[in-house]
């Protein structure tokens, strides 16, 4: 026996039907004449739909894939958002660095946004590796195990993009965060201002910030076991495990 609530599921469905609207009167017909058909007959389509094709999982002894960037890094023609379309920067000038860290976070306060002042030799270490290891990858923590986060240097940005998305849009594949470092106070403050910009829609503050966390651990004076993966993942990617990178965040968090 057909239940109203059995028949209900199965309208529910057909409405999603883009030819729902232009069958609708002999639908209707049908689901009072027969309802029993009517559900036997809505079954049948969700059985016939043909599934999703989901993205090809890149195992160990693949990761050779992933060093061919988005863009070159060299000779490329970027254009980077200079310190003072983002705020004023004769109003700071006159600031020592603990007052400029703090109108730097303040500003980003209510932004979907990262913010950190970074020291001078911090960020030169961060460029050198960056020109050495241009591409790595980060576990990002989820609910049911991790997902993992592709990044890229280019000059003084780093672009980061799930691995998934990569592996299906290639070069286009759109970016999750991307960190960029303003260098207008490098000079003068001995600082450098830093702002990650991420999509609310893919990941949240918490897991932007645990990006660019990991982020300094690989990047800024690394200490032997996270530099080793830096060299496999570049230099010899076949022998790259990702497995080797979870062990490590996980011995973070114990």
């Amino acid at each position: 026996m057909i239940t109203s609530v059995r028949t209900k599921e199965a309208l529910d469905q057909l409405e999603k039907n883009a030819y729902y609207k232009k069958y609708a009167d002999k639908i209707a017909k049908l689901q009072q004449t027969s309802p029993v058909e009517f559900v036997s007959r809505v079954d049948q389509l969700e059985k016939n739909k043909i599934p999703k094709k989901k993205p090809e999982q890149i195992t160990d002894g693949k990761y050779s894939q992933l060093l061919k960037p988005k863009k070159p890094l060299d000779n490329v023609e970027t254009t980077e958002t200079p310190l003072d379309k983002i705020m004023k920067i004769d109003l700071i000038q006159d600031k020592d660095t603990k007052d400029i860290k703090e109108i730097w976070h303040q500003y980003h306060i209510q932004k979907n946004c990262i913010a950190a002042v970074i020291p001078v030799e911090d960020f030169e270490e961060l460029n050198a590796k960056g020109r050495e290891f241009p591409t790595f990858l980060f576990p990002l923590p989820r609910s049911q195990g991790y997902e993992f986060i592709m990044s890229q240097f280019e000059k003084n940005c780093v672009h980061f993009t799930p691995l998934l998305y990569y592996q299906v849009h290639k070069e286009n594949a759109p970016e999750c965060l991307t960190i960029t470092h303003f260098t207008e106070l490098k000079d003068s403050k001995n600082i450098v201002l830093m702002r990650g910009e991420y999509d609310k829609n893919i990941i949240d503050f918490k897991e932007a910030q645990c990006l660019a966390n990991q982020l300094q651990l690989y990047y800024v004076r690394p200490n032997a076991e996270k530099l080793n993966l830096l060299e496999v993942f570049t230099r010899r990617p076949d022998e790259f495990k990702h497995m080797d990178l979870i062990k490590q965040i996980e011995n973070l968090s114990l």
